[in-house]
């Protein structure tokens, strides 16, 4: 069957996403509360039990919201490196031992045919990780959360068929915003969030003609708008020579309160 996934929610109110194949379904972070996730999740026709285990990338609170809910309804082991268990563990409540499962960052898990390989992005978080998905020739890559794009980062990134990338500020509307300067300065900051123009600039740099799709994530819903990050996003590919047609390469939307379309990498065009 191949690689399919949905990106459920995205955004600083919390984030989402299932990845499946024919044999396992995963959730990365569950930063929702778990009734909103088990409403996401049948919007796709699926429930918590049809999921596998659940991929935590780091401990914020709009990535584990619901996470420790999600895992006990469902009897799910969660995946997390030594030192986010270290963050999470106090935050998610009772899990057995059973469902606390160690993933370090750098390395990969086979769940049948559906290999996990998570790769360490910076983030002001205990230790923070993306992950890439394999099945076969097919590739899907989900990185969130980084203050910058990193060689390695880039290495890890690069060679997806399917992206899900953050653009989560324009950088104008975060310095005019209410935040105080203290958040903007975490957010703008090596260890905070990628703006519109740093997503685009890292594309810029990965793109091969194998990326056919990137889905622009989490998003702030103070300081973002969806078609100002993919116009600000393709403006600073462009300025950096790279063009492309859509029917080449295309930037997808996410949304904070509905889920994407399945998406089938086997289906790309």
């Amino acid at each position: 069957m191949g690689i399919s996934f949905t990106v459920l929610s995205s955004g600083s109110t919390g984030n989402v996403t299932v990845v499946r194949n024919g044999e396992t379904a995963l959730m990365i972070d569950a930063g929702l509360s778990a009734k909103r996730i088990d409403e996401l999740l049948a919007m796709r026709e699926l429930t918590g039990n049809d999921i596998d285990g659940i991929l935590v990338t780091h401990e914020h609170s709009d990535h584990i919201k619901g996470l420790g809910a999600m895992a006990r309804k469902y009897d799910l082991p969660i995946y997390a490196n030594t030192n986010t268990w270290g963050a999470i563990e106090k935050g998610i409540g009772k899990i057995p031992d059973y469902n606390r499962i160690i993933m370090e960052s750098g390395q990969h898990r086979d769940f049948g045919s559906l290999r996990v390989e998570s790769f360490a992005i910076s983030h002001d978080a205990a230790e923070p990780v993306g992950y890439n998905f394999y099945d076969g020739k097919e590739k899907l890559c989900v990185a969130t959360d980084l203050g910058y794009v990193s060689d390695k980062v880039r290495d890890a990134i690069s060679e997806a068929d399917v992206l899900v990338l953050e653009a989560n500020h324009d950088i104008e509307m975060l310095r005019m915003g209410r935040y105080p300067w203290n958040t903007k300065r975490r957010i703008l900051g090596d260890m905070g969030h990628l703006s519109n123009e740093a997503a685009g600039a890292a594309l810029s740099e990965i793109l091969t003609g194998r990326t056919k799709r990137t889905y622009l994530a989490h998003l702030s819903r103070d300081h973002n708008m969806m078609d100002l990050a993919k116009m600000s996003v393709r403006c600073a590919m462009e300025d950096r020579g790279c063009f492309f047609k859509d029917s080449e390469f295309k930037l997808c939307d996410t949304y904070y309160d509905q889920p994407t379309p399945w998406d089938k990498l086997s289906q790309l065009s």
